[in-house]
């Protein structure tokens, strides 16, 4: 029987620091917030492997050449499989947690098709989430009715039904992001979630680009239909994607493709932007 079921001890732990640009550090509060912003702020939250059916799954090994070697981003079974090997491997008490999208209330039946992190450290629940459009920039406590305000961006954790809900502050109300259950997760679990969400026809992610990051002041989404801009100081900007604009963001956020993976994303968005039209 395997002691390390997520191959945890095979992760380049020094290679993904590097790509951070942190050195390594003994577990603190203060270290943990410092890594989570950190990896939020170097990769993209993106479904562009998936968009261009080249995915390499979300197997240690797979990621760690994506992410570590190359730079690239993902979404959350990616980005959760990536940070819980680099804080295990730091030292950290990490748990590993599955979530619905979407608020329950408004009736839609979503899958636990959603990853998140949580560090028990000195005796607290912290919720990590580097995986999501719109990503926490910092941990946040895993007690009900926590709510934490970083940088003017707000969220707040409320226990719902027996598992956590994540919302965050958005036109002058709390919006659902998603909520967690605690069921125990095991290795098979995301890579069960991500063959749905990549493959089948109705997830949105084999028919939509999304592609977001934080940057300094402002948090950017582009889809193949639109551009989206949050900032916690200001209204959000929303306005149709521009012909020939999406070359231009690949550039701006920082998305290493290969000169044929770049292609073949221009071609396949315009193709679904006919599709919308």
């Amino acid at each position: 029987m395997t002691t390390d079921p997520w191959r945890v001890g095979h992760f380049d732990l020094d290679g993904y620091l590097a790509r951070l640009g942190l050195p390594a550090r003994v577990p603190t509060r203060e270290a943990l917030d410092e890594l989570h912003e950190a990896h939020v702020r170097t990769f993209t939250f993106d479904n562009i492997d998936v968009l261009l059916r080249q995915h390499p799954g979300v197997h240690l090994d797979a990621l760690q050449d994506k992410f570590v070697d190359r730079g690239r981003g993902g979404y959350c079974f990616e980005h959760s499989t990536i940070f819980a090997a680099a804080l295990e491997r730091l030292g950290y008490h990490v748990r590993r947690h599955l979530g619905r999208v979407g608020d329950p209330a408004d009736g839609s039946q979503q899958g636990r098709t959603h990853m998140v992190v949580e560090v028990v450290l000195e005796g607290q629940r912290l919720l990590c989430d580097t995986g999501f459009g719109m990503s926490l920039l910092r941990p946040i406590p895993l007690v009900d009715g926590a709510e934490d305000d970083h940088l003017g961006w707000r969220y707040r954790v409320d226990r719902h039904d027996g598992a956590w809900a994540m919302r965050r502050w958005r036109d002058e109300g709390w919006l659902m992001m998603h909520t967690t259950d605690e069921l125990p997760v095991l290795p098979i679990d995301p890579v069960i979630g991500h063959h749905y969400t990549s493959t089948h026809p109705s997830s949105h992610f084999t028919r939509t680009l999304v592609l977001a990051r934080h940057l300094p002041g402002r948090h950017v989404t582009v889809t193949h239909e639109a551009v989206t801009v949050r900032r916690a100081d200001a209204p959000t900007e929303h306005r149709p994607l521009g012909d020939g604009e999406l070359a231009e963001w690949l550039r701006l956020l920082e998305v290493p493709l290969t000169e044929d993976e770049e292609q073949r994303l221009l071609d396949r968005v315009a193709a679904l932007q006919v599709v919308r039209t």
